[in-house]
């Protein structure tokens, strides 16, 4: 069994925890929070399990890292303290552990990521023997591994798009959800995460990750973006009022140009509420889902829903987010140490002893 410590219980972590737990290889040793509220709390009561795991929260990074875990999820947020998140990330990498991570979005795509970035964990991997392996959802398979094998079906290919289309009322992320995407901001709000070129920091690795897997040279990344307002005030269950005229949905793309075409396309459609820019694209049920779609010949479209925590869509992206790191820490054990990226990584079969057994 891989002793695995789960760092963070946030979204990301809370479903860690769970896949970890049902994962027939791994072992959770222990959780590591930043929350003093949470210190003490039992793993299983952490991630929504309903029982005991025996394993209790703790804030002591350096004795955790001193036992030697093989393996780490590190799912604290590295939106608002990525400099935190690197350091934390290269001080379990050089205790020699296996790290699996979403929240380093320039590392999606290492081999261009700055070097301020990516020295430091190569100099963690030298010393320490450990590893590094950043991905997720939306960045992550919705915009790697599951178009490159979607384009492997079709005879010819024209472009390929990669959606992402949600209800931001379900994100459990207030603060996410109004200062860094901006709804129920007003217009002339600048949100951080659809300010120019942090788009492309933060999926252009997928589009680059895409046109090698894909052989073809990009002629550069462009961006393009659309918000639109609220027509009435309306009222979500967990964040309260946005008012009218504030920010209700957001669309930008991230353009992959080939010969002065977009030919790879990473794209967003965001709303606070299904009544704001009806036009755009819309997820079967008006909810939430990831879909690519293949121009070409034949033209493919595959849209994947997922859902978790009682039917919610966002904890059911977080969820294959988890299955996807979690999944892969037992390729990289047996791996060398080393700096990978998703077309390293494989996404597998669940492994044997996963298929029927008791939900955790």
């Amino acid at each position: 069994m891989t002793s695995t410590i789960v760092w963070g219980t946030g979204n990301i972590g809370r479903a860690a925890i769970r896949a970890v737990e049902a994962h027939p290889t791994l072992k959770l040793a222990a959780v590591l929070v930043h929350d003093p509220a949470k210190i003490g709390r039992d793993a299983g009561d952490l991630a929504g399990l309903g029982h005991d795991l025996g394993v209790t929260a703790t804030g002591d990074v350096d004795a955790v890292l001193a036992a030697r875990p093989r393996a780490v999820v590190y799912a604290a947020s590295g939106d608002l303290r990525p400099d935190d998140a690197l350091a934390d990330i290269v001080k379990a990498v050089r205790a020699g552990a296996v790290v699996v991570t979403p929240s380093l979005y320039a590392l999606y795509d290492q081999r261009n990521a700055p070097p301020e970035l990516r020295e430091p964990v190569l100099a963690a991997i030298a010393g320490g023997g450990g590893s590094l392996f950043v991905s997720g959802v939306d960045p992550g398979w919705g915009n790697d591994v599951l178009p490159l094998l979607l384009s492997g079906l079709a005879t010819t290919v024209d472009t390929i798009r990669c959606q992402e289309i949600f209800d931001y009322s379900t994100y459990d992320q207030p603060d996410a959800v109004r200062h860094l995407v901006g709804m129920g901001h007003p217009l002339d709000y600048e949100p951080p995460m659809i300010a120019p070129t942090v788009p492309s920091m933060v999926w252009g690795g997928q589009v680059r990750l895409m046109a090698r897997a894909l052989g073809v040279e990009l002629d550069e990344i462009r961006e393009t973006l659309d918000r639109r307002p609220l027509d009435s005030t309306v009222t979500t269950r967990s964040m309260g009022d946005f008012e009218a005229g504030t920010q209700g949905a957001v669309r930008f793309e991230v353009q992959g140009v080939v010969d002065g075409v977009p030919r790879i396309v990473v794209e967003h459609v965001t709303r606070i509420h299904p009544s704001c820019a009806p036009d755009w694209p819309v997820a079967p049920d008006g909810v939430g889902a990831h879909r690519v779609i293949i121009e070409g010949r034949p033209r493919i479209e595959v849209t994947v829903e997922a859902a978790d925590e009682d039917g919610n869509r966002s904890a059911g992206g977080n969820a294959t987010a988890a299955g996807r790191l979690v999944g892969a820490i037992d390729w990289l054990v047996a791996a060398e140490p080393g700096l990978y990226d998703a077309l390293d990584v494989p996404l597998r079969p669940a492994p044997a002893g996963k298929l029927g057994r008791r939900r955790p």
